[in-house]
């Protein structure tokens, strides 16, 4: 069995560089993902993602949670309203969830994937 408690201050993340599988639509975005947590079986992660400005196109198959520290982006749900999202949001996209994910201005977040 694995550690009960992971503290995450004890975890030294190794940088990944665009590791995003999404469709690019526009611009020329580039990620940095600092996996701090990942399960055993692989189903949850937990870090900080990192991108540069430009479009993609998403097809969540996973729930993530996700806190803002920079940035700026706009999240478009197919068939709704965009969602402007900016340093200090906290938000949930739902497993299933597709669209358009732009960031326009470098965005850093927490998030949690499960």
């Amino acid at each position: 069995m694995s550690q009960p408690i992971t503290v995450l201050r004890d975890t030294h993340p190794l940088p990944v560089l665009d590791a995003c599988k999404w469709e690019k639509l526009a611009g020329d975005p580039h990620t940095v993902n600092l996996n701090a947590y990942t399960s055993e079986d692989g189903s949850k992660i937990m870090g900080t993602w990192i991108c540069t400005p430009g479009k993609w196109r998403v097809a969540y198959e996973k729930w993530e949670y996700c806190h803002f520290q920079e940035g700026y982006c706009v999240i478009t749900p197919d068939g709704h309203d965009p969602i402007h999202l900016r340093a200090g949001d906290i938000f949930v996209v739902e497993p299933g969830m597709k669209g358009t994910w732009e960031v326009l201005e470098t965005v850093r977040k927490y998030f949690v994937f499960a």
